[in-house]
């Protein structure tokens, strides 16, 4: 599986299965952002951070590694990629933490000494093999308890999660987002099945073909749409185009124009 591209599409569709995952579920999600800067000196890509919005600068920062393997180089790179982070951003937040998430314990090389000044301020490491720990009941965990999960439970317990969704769930865009994200999950663990036989084992080609699912699969594609639109706005802005023109041009309703501006 390619664990970061999952990891980094799940804490950036749903940042809160971040936080589930090191114990601070009470966090308000809405004041950081999640993206996975490139530290371009030494060319080298953190795995993601959460970044406080400017408007909150005590608000600590958290930097995302996933770690599926085995690296003796690992805290070298870690650490060293952090303080170029510092160097290049410049960042305001005084506070830091660097939040690695292992598959399993057996692949974490043993902590170098050098750097035991930064472990219990600054480092906190996860193991999924070891969220059985955490309550049953968590849809966001289950998620992530997916990735690792052998190939003959993950169907069943994806099974389990698609029924978790549409029980607590209620708005039917949200649904299919996460569904869909589920269904990913499962193409990625079983590569010699296509999307078709991977729909009959989660039984989606029935909830897929049902009237609520296609409006709200609708519904997604005139959002991303919208969404797409709106990333040009500050271009055209810049170009002195006036809210009436913008609209025009983009075949929106000017209040939706003033609103994301």
């Amino acid at each position: 599986m390619k664990t970061d591209a999952i990891f980094y599409e799940i804490f950036k569709e749903f940042p809160h299965i971040f936080f589930e995952i090191i114990g601070e579920p009470e966090t308000n999600t809405d004041i950081y952002s999640f993206t996975a800067p490139e530290i371009k000196q030494k060319s080298f890509r953190l795995d993601g951070v959460f970044s406080p919005l400017v408007e909150f600068p005590n608000q600590p920062l958290y930097f995302v590694e996933i770690q599926f393997y085995k690296d003796e180089e690992f805290y070298d790179r870690l650490f060293t990629s952090i303080f170029l982070y510092f160097t290049q951003y410049q960042p305001p937040n005084p506070d830091w933490l660097a939040i690695v998430i292992y598959d399993k314990r057996s692949n974490e090389r043993n902590y170098p000494l050098r750097y035991r000044s930064l472990l219990e301020p600054h480092l906190r490491r996860f193991y999924l093999d070891e969220l059985e720990d955490v309550p049953d009941d968590s849809l966001g965990l289950g998620i992530v308890r997916l990735i690792v999960e052998s190939e003959n439970k993950a169907g069943e317990l994806a099974k389990t999660l698609i029924d978790q969704v549409q029980e607590e769930l209620p708005d039917t865009l949200s649904q299919r987002k996460v569904i869909e994200f589920i269904e990913t999950i499962i193409v990625y663990k079983f590569p010699n099945l296509s999307r078709e036989e991977v729909e009959a084992m989660l039984n989606l080609n029935l909830l897929k073909d049902t009237k609520v699912y296609q409006e709200a699969k609708a519904e997604g594609e005139e959002a991303g749409e919208l969404k797409t639109k709106l990333k040009i706005l500050p271009k055209l802005v810049q170009r002195g185009l006036s809210i009436q023109e913008i609209a025009e041009l983009l075949e929106l309703d000017t209040e939706v124009i003033r609103k994301a501006l």
